[in-house]
């Protein structure tokens, strides 16, 4: 008879912030302006991994099967002064308690005490 094991307290992620998208190189061009100058816009922002703290977990079991999180890139910029579009966010929820160590050195990044406020 197999076991189940419904507590989690030890699960190993790899997790990736987004890249930032490109800025623009691009020239305003007008037909009675000679040298109109740079317009190109900025990339937009990476995207975030946030770790929330939860006082209704009491296990990583909801992250066992999700070894890669991966958060969206932005977007290139472009021509008039446009800035990309930012990537998007990916927020995990932990229980309290919870110790995110890197792996290859054991140090420890930081401790989730308490809940945090949106």
């Amino acid at each position: 008879m197999a076991q189940t094991q419904n507590f989690i307290d030890y699960v190993k992620i790899c997790c990736r912030s987004g890249k930032g998208g490109a800025g623009s190189l691009h020239f305003r061009r007008e037909k009675f302006i000679a040298k109109g100058g740079p317009d190109g816009g900025d990339g937009g922002r990476g995207g975030n991994i946030i770790l929330r703290g939860n006082s209704q977990l009491w296990t990583l079991l909801h992250l066992k099967y999700r070894k890669h999180i991966m958060a969206g890139n932005g977007v290139n910029g472009a021509g008039a002064l446009k800035t990309g579009a930012a990537g998007e966010d990916i927020i995990l929820d932990v229980p309290l308690g919870t110790v995110a160590k890197m792996p290859e050195t054991g140090k420890v990044q930081f401790r989730i005490r308490s809940m945090t406020k949106l």
